[in-house]
């Protein structure tokens, strides 16, 4: 098993390509803080995959949101003592269309889900990660 005893996050874990990613990741052996709006999906995934070699702690929340963000990136690191990566899979496309037709409210919504919440979860994740320990990274 490739990632054994990896601590990842993944968001928009709840469907299409997070959840593939998740379903992976676990069968590899790595510990998944699967990220997402809808609890009731995080939590079918990670009863689906109670059998696998790696594990899933459902996480819901909104990844425009800061807090939110450096609440999962601790989240993993209490819960399986480190974090080796982050897969920032989260995105939206609601209602864009031609940019005369596209209001300031929709272009903020997408930029805050597509760009400000993947810097945020990094800003963090960096820190963690400029702070090596035994093979793998942990919070001071």
């Amino acid at each position: 098993m490739r990632l054994e005893n990896k601590s990842i996050v993944v968001t928009g874990a709840s469907s299409g390509m997070g959840d593939a990613i998740v379903r992976r990741f676990v069968a590899e052996g790595a510990h998944v803080v699967a990220v997402a709006h809808r609890k009731e999906r995080l939590e079918a995934l990670a009863k689906s995959l109670a059998g696998e070699p790696g594990s899933v702690l459902p996480y819901p929340g909104d990844v425009s949101d800061n807090a939110m963000n450096e609440g999962m990136i601790d989240a993993a690191i209490k819960e399986f003592g480190r974090l080796d990566a982050v897969v920032n899979n989260a995105d939206v496309m609601d209602h864009m269309g031609p940019i005369d037709q596209t209001s300031d409210d929709t272009y903020r919504h997408v930029m805050d889900i597509n760009v400000y919440g993947p810097f945020c979860a990094m800003r963090k994740a960096v820190k963690v990660f400029l702070l090596p320990v035994d093979g793998g990274w942990m919070a001071s």
